[in-house]
């Protein structure tokens, strides 16, 4: 089966895809083409460019213009790509928005982690207004066409399968949940080691991420040394200049394929992600692969993620329910492993990259079935 893969690469797409080359191997029957959309040109960084004035109200449309851009680039590759595949898989949406007719066309899978439904609001550098919803009706008459031309529509989340369904009319039976997974190593069942420290250690509080401040690192920070620099060390894994603190330590010498992770987050007592921005991150998949608690925000997909056998969320702005959360799980080892050791699980059955792909790969047969039974296939 060739199957054409169209990346919109944006964030943390590339990671997703970086982890379905990896697994994919494993299925010698699917013949991959990656079309994976590069950095913005120039052109299109013009285009999609917020206006000064306009940007400000969230009247200039920038999300959209730049989604069409994007969009525009891989429509050209799809006219002469397209005809030599089995099917398509295009991940996001957004990667398709100008070519609705030619997705119907093919047997095709749209996969997605949100709409822009979901992210109207959600948008980390730019802020909503009362122009918003008019702006997102005009994203959404772009949008909705992508969708009904899939064949199936594969939600990452549930709260993006109700999106799907909900705000863009999709039948219940077209949208699959499907959650992508990460590639982790073999570590044993059960809680990470770090979830009891050795006697005289104090328990780590890891965080992993760039951009300190847009994902909660900070406000993290600053409430470890007011309520709890005392009781855990606070480790931020990042390549950004951390402030220094009392018992806090940066670790910046991780690097991708290289395992160093891994031994930090085993070493670790508690995963604390607080980012108000990120509706379901790879970051919390890989705290639960590793065996530890979650420490997250309620927002987005994560109470999804997140259920209260492994972790534990709090109110988006609620200062004192996160430390109340972050004491708790720092004086009780036996919460700590418990929930570490149901983490790993949930990762080993929902989030094993092996699985998401080999449930992927039943998605894209089915496709292709589906689109030659309506008499559209050869």
């Amino acid at each position: 089966m060739r199957v054409l893969f169209v990346n919109e690469n944006i964030g943390g797409h590339a990671t997703v895809h970086a982890h379905l080359r990896a697994t994919l191997e494993a299925h010698p029957e699917v013949l991959p083409t990656w079309l994976d959309v590069p950095p913005p040109t120039l052109l299109r960084r013009v285009v999609g460019a917020s206006l000064p004035g306009l940007g400000g109200l969230d009247l200039d449309l920038q999300p959209l213009r730049a989604q069409l851009a994007l969009s525009a680039w891989v429509r050209r590759r799809l006219v002469r790509l397209a005809p030599q595949h089995d099917v398509l898989h295009v991940y996001t949406g957004n990667a398709g928005l100008r070519s609705a007719s030619l997705l119907a066309a093919h047997p095709t899978v749209v996969s997605t982690d949100a709409t822009n439904t979901t992210n109207a609001y959600r948008l980390p550098y730019r802020e909503p207004t009362r122009f918003t919803p008019h702006a997102l009706r005009l994203s959404h008459r772009v949008e909705k066409p992508v969708y009904d031309a899939a064949t199936l529509l594969a939600a990452s989340t549930g709260w993006a399968a109700d999106s799907l369904r909900g705000d863009y009319g999709q039948p219940a039976d077209k949208v699959r949940l499907l959650p992508f997974g990460i590639v982790a190593p073999d570590l044993p069942a059960g809680p990470a080691p770090g979830t009891r420290p050795a006697p005289g250690r104090l328990p780590q509080v890891v965080f992993v991420g760039r951009q300190l401040e847009r994902k909660g690192a900070l406000r993290l920070l600053r409430l470890h040394q007011e309520h709890l620099a005392e009781e855990c060390e606070l480790v931020l894994v990042t390549t950004e200049q951390a402030p220094p603190g009392r018992n806090v330590r940066v670790v910046d010498d991780v690097r991708v394929g290289s395992g160093r992770l891994w031994e930090v987050l085993c070493e670790a007592a508690v995963f604390a992600f607080p980012s108000a921005i990120d509706q379901a991150s790879n970051a919390v998949i890989e705290g639960m692969a590793a065996g530890l608690p979650v420490l997250g925000l309620e927002q987005g997909a994560m109470p999804e993620m997140v259920p209260p056998d492994v972790g534990r969320l709090v109110p988006v702005d609620d200062d004192g329910a996160l430390v109340s959360a972050l004491r708790e799980l720092v004086r009780d080892a036996d919460l700590r492993a418990r929930l570490g050791a149901a983490g790993r699980q949930r990762f080993e059955t929902t989030y094993d990259a092996r699985v998401s792909t080999g449930r992927l790969v039943a998605l894209l047969h089915e496709a292709r079935e589906l689109h030659a039974g309506r008499g559209n296939g050869s």
